[in-house]
C-alpha cells in the first residue's frame, strides 16, 4: 500500500508546494492567489483610470492645494471685491432710514395740528428772514444807499455771494433731485421749479454763508456776533421742524455755505476792479 505521505492532496484550492526536507507540505496562502495570467499593470493592482489620478496628483499639485487651503481660509480677491459695493449700499440705506426717521420725529410744526403746531408761525418768520429775495432786495438796497468805498465793496460781494448761492443750490438740487419729506406742505414763501426738491437746503447755505460774511466783515459786539451764530442755527433748525428738509439736506446745505463762504473770498471784487470789467464790457 502506498504511503500517504506520497499524494499530493489539495486542499481548499490551495496550490501545494514541495521541496521540504522533512517531507512536510507547506501550501501559500488562499488569501493572495496569484494570477499569472493578468497583466502586469493589474498584478500591481490599478487600472488606467487610476494611473491617470495618480499621475495627476503630483507633489507639487498637493503641495499647492493644501498651501492654498491652509492659508486661504478668507474669500479670494474677486469674491471679496464684489461684496464691497453690497456693504456699502447696506450702510448707506441704513444711515438714509436713520435720517428719514429723524427728520420725520422732529417735524414737529409741520402742521397745524401737531405737536408743536402752536410754533408755526416763528417757525415760518424765520424761514422767511432766510430766504433769499429779502436778501437779495435788502443787500441791493444797501449797495445804492452806501456812501462810502469800503461799504460799497463789502455789499457788492455780499450781493455777488447770494447770487453764487443761487447758482449753486439750484444746480446740486436738479442733479440730486430728491424730494421733500412725505410730511411737507408746499405752503411756502414765493417757491420755484426747483424748490419742490430737498437736497441741499438753499436757506441752511444762504444762512451759513451770510453769518460768516458778517462775522467777518462787519464790526459787530460780542451780543450782536452771538445773534449772528444763533440766526444761523434757527433758521436750519426750523426747515427740519416745519418739514421742508431732511436733517441731512440742512448738515449738508451749512457745509455747502462755509465752503461758499471761501469761494467768495477767493474771487473778491473790488470797485475799482468791477469798474474795468463794465470798461472792458462796454
Amino acid at each position: 500500500m502506498p504511503s500517504p505521505k506520497s499524494k499530493n492532496p489539495v486542499r481548499g484550492g490551495g496550490s501545494p508546494v514541495l521541496g521540504s526536507s522533512n517531507g512536510r507540505y507547506d501550501f501559500m496562502s488562499l488569501t493572495k492567489p496569484l494570477n499569472r495570467s493578468s497583466p502586469p499593470h493589474q498584478r500591481q493592482g490599478s487600472d488606467p483610470a487610476t494611473a491617470r489620478l495618480r499621475a495627476s496628483e503630483s507633489p507639487t499639485r498637493r503641495r499647492g492645494s493644501s498651501s492654498s487651503t491652509g492659508s486661504g481660509q478668507g474669500l479670494p480677491d474677486e469674491d471679496g471685491l464684489r461684496l464691497n459695493p453690497s456693504f456699502i449700499r447696506v450702510a448707506l440705506s441704513s444711515l438714509l432710514a436713520i435720517d428719514l426717521w429723524m427728520s420725520k420725529t422732529m417735524g414737529v410744526c409741520a402742521c397745524e395740528d401737531s405737536s408743536w403746531g402752536s410754533v408755526r408761525p416763528l417757525m415760518k418768520l424765520i424761514e422767511i428772514s432766510g430766504h433769499g429775495i429779502p436778501w437779495l432786495a435788502g443787500t441791493a438796497y444797501c449797495l445804492y444807499k452806501s456812501d462810502s468805498a469800503t461799504g460799497q465793496e463789502v455789499m457788492l460781494n455780499l450781493f455777488m455771494g447770494l447770487l453764487l448761492d443761487l447758482v449753486l443750490v439750484t444746480i446740486v438740487k436738479a442733479v440730486v433731485r430728491r424730494r421733500r419729506p412725505a410730511h411737507n406742505r408746499m405752503d411756502m414763501f414765493a417757491t420755484f421749479s426747483v424748490d419742490r426738491f430737498s437736497f441741499p437746503s438753499g436757506h441752511a447755505t444762504r444762512a451759513a454763508m451770510c453769518g460768516r460774511f458778517l462775522l467777518a466783515h462787519l464790526v459787530l459786539a460780542a451780543p450782536l456776533r452771538f445773534l449772528v451764530v444763533l440766526w444761523a442755527a434757527l433758521v436750519g433748525l426750523s426747515r427740519v421742524l416745519l418739514g421742508r428738509h431732511n436733517v441731512t439736506d440742512v448738515m449738508f446745505g451749512f457745509w455747502m455755505g462755509y465752503v461758499q463762504y471761501n469761494l467768495i473770498e477767493m474771487l473778491w471784487l473790488s470797485p475799482q476792479t468791477l469798474q474795468g470789467l463794465l470798461g472792458q464790457l462796454a
